[in-house]
């Protein structure tokens, strides 16, 4: 479920999608401050906004929901609550009745397919629907197989108040029904022909909706057509069914009912007979295991089922009948299905007979930071790209809205700007593009007490992280999280390829963005394992609760994509290949969900008679050519193409659909789009990238879509026009990469984040070296642009060192001048802006002059480095302009005025330099200093914030001429410049100022010309990191011990220790000290750490190249168990009782395990513990107790807590 600009509207959507429902948004009152530090970003425990609502337990809808577990029973898992599932209205109640029943009470229909359920007070409703209804008027169509019962199982008498979830997996669930003197246990899931029930306190009954046909009805077997459909019962072990006009009797105990595929008469007792092994072994476990093989692309997914013979019914099988959707039938790997098909809203399912796993293989196609820059690097497509990309420079958010979805698609945009920056050199907006994001994103991962805006909350009790200010119901139904998180992620993994220090501090808060939408780590349970993500189905589903008759849904599957790729570039970003291959595996999956239940490429998804090429939104019993808002065809199709970005390739994966889609588009229309031109020609250009051009080219006038700008447009368009369609018969050997095809030539992309010049392979046999930091094409086109692996451009401490010791190198002085030797570093304030615009016009500025200078001029370009800081104010940028006087006669005869640099939001100082701003120069060539003048200017270029800048060594102007040795005292000469990159801080494959990057970085090592046992003036020291740590327990914060020494100073900074690519946790220095504590919940056994050490941009310490390494030691936790509370009878010789004993564990974790009680030596009595309330407790029933003796607790089991004992 999405909703967009556009005023939300159901109308739509016919009444066959939606439940009655009345929307109230409630505002919860703050509570007490929690703030919990992650790295260096941090979330809140504070409830800041509103909560989820539904029914609460008077049965009373749209109400905050207090006690999220209301509904699920003491036996079923402790994780996390899975909202957003096909069967989530189950626990997740939303209104109070759908025309059937108290919905508040029971569910909607749950749409598993093949069947389809619907609970009920008397019992399981089973429907199996084969025709689908068309509606839809106007622009308007949909198609649902809706639920139409054709049987209900449950027990004889059954009246259950209300239905409540016993138990969970990745694709299955078992309701739970009991009215105080019977109980009704259902176990149902996706690709399940079989429904198995548990009966007590009375018989099985199945009651048919209409006279059915009996066709078999021995041995405890029961064969019925209802309303067409077949099914087959198997009654309770040695029992049989005994018929009372359409209700069907058994006894009591455990039975199953098999829906059979669409089969002939003559076939349905052959196929009862296939299916009958597997009616007495439910399936009580469902999990799907991955793997991402990078060499090959291929991604291979393994669902297995376990199942669990019913004891006493002579059954041994382990294994069970699966249905598979057409995305997994046609990868499958070494299975066939039988014959006979089922029929289900997103075409023909195959059924496995006596399988307890399927495999698929399929291929990963690649994704790329951006579309490269082919035909726009140059000539007037050049000239006009850099026009558009002017035109959005000072905004390349293009919002102020300040929710999770809104400011996420601002971050959206604004990483396209980086990225099409990059590639053309556009340093200077790339960087200030970044440091907005940066802002932005470090706001949003700060919390603090009382912070309500720009903030992530977790709720503890849903498991449930939440932005505020929240949109589109994401707060009150749990809606979208995938696709505002995806923006937020994704604009992060753009950053962190520029700054990695940045990811490194804010790394943590991003996982959890992840973890919340799909936690891909099953040890997790502080999130639902892949919340969003419907495994078997192979798409996201957007609504949190899926209380609608039809199922629940989703809208954009795009913006569904956009999270997936977000994991990949960001996992790739980081070096974390856990959350890269968990991107791999949605994404790939998800690809060809999309083509085949959206898009209909394969032609035989949706039903005969529906009149559309695709659907805007898919929905559990079916789709719709609607949306959630107003719009048209440009609306319905493009929510399902944006946002257009390199992880959007899949959209072309059949040109032949993409053409057919833009078609009907312009078909229903009545010609080219309206509104939302720009997302439409997008996709059009990867059926057909000349035509595409064409239009954008003979339209130019359109306005941009709200997460677009025309930069972007034209750039995706331009290049693909050069590129051809994307060519999924070439696989590559890393994940960042795409092949395209032209009138049959290939060209080959791939993109290097890292830091070393690496070569591609492609299956093929075609190679491709791609330097460190760029995007590279071979083939049909051959181009290569980016500037990532020398650039860090909001760090000034990867900016060259002190080059005091140049002879043509002055240092700016607090007093004004620009002086020889340094003094004592002060700082100089720069009145701000005033909200005006001073591009290119000194106002006001800090002026920095030497004069009497003579020396003759080089080869050389002026070069100069700034300290600056904005404090914690945003939109601020510096300009600076050097002047020269060739002959000291107050006549300045040429100046250079850089572009300017954009400062960030947070406190500290940063660099402003030259590199990458080609200066603009009035005046003469440079020529010979004769007691000439020099003269830097630095002004508030844009903003309202007043600047201040740092004097001292760190600050200096490098002129182009050869001073006399005499003027300027030599000293140590500045740190080298890493090996990848030009002394003029291009990349070295780039020829030179052709790939203009940011500054490259500080050597860390040992300046060459400084003696090690001394440290001169304010030259920088290298940092020695020292740590250590004591075994501890899990439970408890185990201490990492850090010391940071430097010959001479006192180091200040962070220090910040990891586990593999996980940041753990992070503490500012104290004198060169600081005791870190980690998480409580580090696991049981020896972790290897490492502790990086990050100098603060004011300090004069140059950290470690590599990180420090310990390794820690965890031990089992501690639990105390209480003295035992007799709550029935007596610990007595010859007595029963009842006994509660209440478990706790170190650091307050829940725990696992099990008490045994022992009368002396005997054991009378054992029970696992479970979750009561906030209390972990274990009701231990005794068996009669044979002789006295003393009473000893003990709790095992757990493989987090030690054994404990108490007398």
């Amino acid at each position: 479920m999405r909703l967009s600009s556009f005023r939300r509207t159901t109308s739509a959507l016919t009444a066959t999608a939606l439940a009655v429902a009345g929307l109230i948004a409630v505002q919860a009152p703050a509570a007490s401050a929690a703030v919990i530090p992650v790295g260096a970003g941090s979330y809140t425990t504070d409830v800041v906004g509103a909560v989820p609502e539904g029914c609460n337990a008077a049965g009373t809808a749209n109400a905050p929901i207090a006690n999220p577990r209301a509904y699920v029973t003491a036996n079923a898992p402790e994780a996390a609550i899975p909202t957003n599932d096909w069967w989530s209205s189950l626990v997740y109640k939303r209104w109070t009745a759908d025309g059937i029943e108290n919905t508040c009470k029971y569910s909607v229909p749950l749409h598993a397919h093949p069947a389809s359920y619907l609970p009920r007070a008397a019992g399981l409703g089973i429907s199996y629907t084969t025709q689908a209804i068309l509606s839809g008027t106007g622009l308007t169509r949909e198609y649902h197989f809706g639920y139409h019962q054709d049987l209900l199982a449950g027990v004889a008498g059954l009246n259950s108040a209300d239905v409540k979830v016993d138990d969970w997996t990745d694709w299955t669930v078992s309701p739970w029904w009991s009215d105080g003197t019977r109980t009704l246990r259902a176990t149902i899931g996706h690709g399940l022909p079989f429904s198995w029930y548990e009966a007590t306190g009375g018989n099985a009954v199945l009651t048919a909706s209409a006279t059915p046909e009996v066709w078999l009805n021995a041995g405890g077997r029961l064969g019925l057509t209802v309303n067409g459909h077949h099914y087959v019962a198997f009654a309770p072990t040695g029992s049989s069914w005994t018929a009372s006009g359409t209700t069907f009797t058994a006894g009591p105990g455990k039975f199953s009912v098999a829906v059979l595929p669409d089969a002939a008469t003559a076939d349905r007792a052959a196929l009862a007979n296939q299916y009958a092994p597997y009616a007495y072994s439910p399936v009580t476990g469902s999990k799907v295991s991955y793997d991402y093989n990078v060499a090959d692309a291929k991604v291979t997914a393994t669902y297995t089922v376990t199942a669990t013979p019913w004891a006493g019914s002579g059954s041994t099988q382990t294994a069970s009948v699966l249905a598979l959707y057409p995305h997994q039938w046609s990868v499958l790997a070494g299975a066939t299905p039988i014959a006979q098909t089922y029929t289900s809203p997103r075409g023909k399912m195959k059924a496995l007979v006596g399988a307890a796993s399927f495999t698929t293989v399929d291929t990963f196609h690649g994704v790329l930071p951006e579309i490269p820059g082919v035909a726009t690097s140059s000539g007037a497509d050049r000239t006009q790209l850099e026009a558009d990309l002017n035109a959005v420079s000072a905004d390349p958010f293009g919002t102020s809205a300040d929710d999770t979805y809104w400011a996420g698609k601002g971050l959206g945009r604004a990483a396209r700007i980086v990225e099409i920056s990059d590639q053309l050199g556009r340093i200077t907006q790339r960087d200030a593009a970044l440091a907005k994001i940066k802002g932005l994103l470090t706001d949003w991962f700060t919390a603090s007490p009382g912070k309500a805006s720009r903030v992530f909350a977790y709720n503890s009790d849903w498991g449930l992280l939440t932005g505020y200010p929240a949109s589109y119901f994401s707060d009150t139904e749990v809606n979208d999280h995938h696709f505002h998180f995806g923006y937020f992620i994704a604009a992060a993994a753009t950053l962190a390829r520029f700054d990695p220090q940045w990811a490194q501090q804010y790394g943590g808060m991003v996982d959890l963005l992840i973890r919340d939408a799909n936690n891909y780590d099953r040890a997790d349970d502080r999130f639902p394992y892949m919340r969003d993500f419907d495994i078997y189905a192979g798409h996201d589903w957007a609504s949190g609760h899926g209380a609608f008759n039809a199922g629940n849904n989703q809208e954009s599957s795009s913006e569904g994509m956009n999270f997936a790729g977000a994991l990949i570039e960001w996992g790739q970003a980081t070096g974390n290949t856990e959350i890269r291959d968990a991107g791999v595996y949605m994404y790939t999956t998800q690809a060809a969900a999309i083509q085949r239940y959206w898009f209909n490429a394969s032609g035989d998804t949706f039903p005969a008679g529906f009149a559309r090429e695709s659907v805007g939104m898919v929905w559990g019993d079916g789709g719709a050519y609607a949306i959630w808002f107003e719009g048209g065809p440009e609306q319905i199709q493009g929510i399902n193409y944006l946002p257009v970005t390199g992880s959007h390739f899949y959209l072309g994966y059949d040109p032949v659909t993409v053409r057919r889609l833009y078609a009907q588009m312009e078909a229903l229309k009545g010609g080219g789009p309206t509104s939302w031109q720009d997302i439409l020609w997008q996709f059009y250009a990867l059926g057909d990238g000349d035509q595409a051009l064409a239009k954008f080219r003979a339209n130019s006038g359109f306005g941009s879509e709200a997460g677009e700008s025309k930069a972007h447009t034209f750039q995706w368009i331009r290049n693909l026009a050069t590129l051809g369609t994307v060519d999924t018969s070439v696989t590559a050997d890393t994940p960042l990469y795409q092949v395209f095809s032209k009138n049959g030539v290939k060209t080959y992309v791939a993109t290097n984040p890292g830091t070393a010049t690496m070569t591609v392979h492609f299956s093929d046999g075609t190679t491709l070296a791609v330097e460190a930091g760029k995007t590279a094409t071979k083939g049909g086109v051959t181009w290569r642009g980016g500037n990532a692996a020398c650039a860090a451009p909001t760090d000034p401490n990867n900016t060259p060192g002190d080059p005091a010791g140049d002879s043509n190198t002055l240092k700016l002085s607090a007093d004004g001048t620009l002086a020889a030797l340094a003094g004592s570093p002060g700082t100089v304030q720069i009145s701000s802006a005033g909200g005006a615009n001073y591009d290119g016009t000194p106002h006001e500025p800090a002026s920095f002059t030497a004069t009497g200078l003579t020396g003759a001029s080089t080869s050389a370009q002026t070069a100069f480095r700034v300290l600056i800081d904005a404090g914690n104010n945003p939109g601020a940028a510096a300009q600076a302009r050097v002047s020269y006087d060739f002959t000291g006669d107050g006549v300045f005869d040429r100046t250079e005025t850089y572009g300017y640099f954009a400062t960030d939001p947070v406190a500290g100082t940063e660099a402003y330099t030259n590199v990458g701003r080609t200066p603009t120069v009035t005046g003469s060539a440079i020529a010979a200093l004769s007691n000439g003048t020099v003269k830097l200017e630095v002004w508030a270029a844009i903003g309202t914030a007043a600047l201040t800048i740092t004097t001292g060594s760190g600050s200096y102007v490098t002129v182009p001429y050869a001073l006399p040795a005499a003027e300027i005292p030599p000293t140590e000469p500045g740190p080298e410049l890493p090996e990848r990159c030009n002394a003029d801080g291009t990349d070295p494959g780039s020829g030179g100022a052709e790939d203009p990057v940011t500054d490259p970085g500080t050597d860390p090592g040992t300046d060459p010309g400084t003696d090690p046992g001394t440290n001169p003036g304010n030259a920088d020291v290298p940092a020695t990191v020292v740590a250590s740590a004591k075994a501890s327990r899990f439970g408890k914060a185990a201490k990492v011990n850090v010391t940071v020494t430097a010959k001479g100073i006192v180091p200040t900074g962070i220090v910040t220790v990891s586990a593999g690519s996980k940041v753990l946790a992070s503490k500012q220095l104290a004198a060169g000290r600081a005791t870190v504590l980690l998480p409580k919940s580090l696991k049981v056994g020896r972790h290897a750490l490492s502790i990086e050490y990050t100098a603060s941009i004011t300090g004069r310490a140059i950290a470690p190249r590599t990180p420090t390494k310990l390794t820690l030691n965890v031990t089992k936790g501690r639990v105390k168990v209480s003295k035992p509370k007799v709550v029935k009878g007596k610990l007595r010789a010859g007595q029963r009782a009842v006994v509660r004993v209440r478990i706790t564990g170190s650091g307050a974790f829940k725990v696992k395990g099990k008490i045994t009680i022992r009368v002396g030596k005997a054991a009378v009595g054992k029970a696992r513990v479970k979750k009561v309330g906030k209390r972990y407790i274990a009701t231990v029933r005794t068996k009669t107790i044979r002789k006295s003796g003393k009473v000893r607790l003990t709790y095992s089991g757990d493989t987090r807590f030690a054994k404990a004992s108490r007398k």
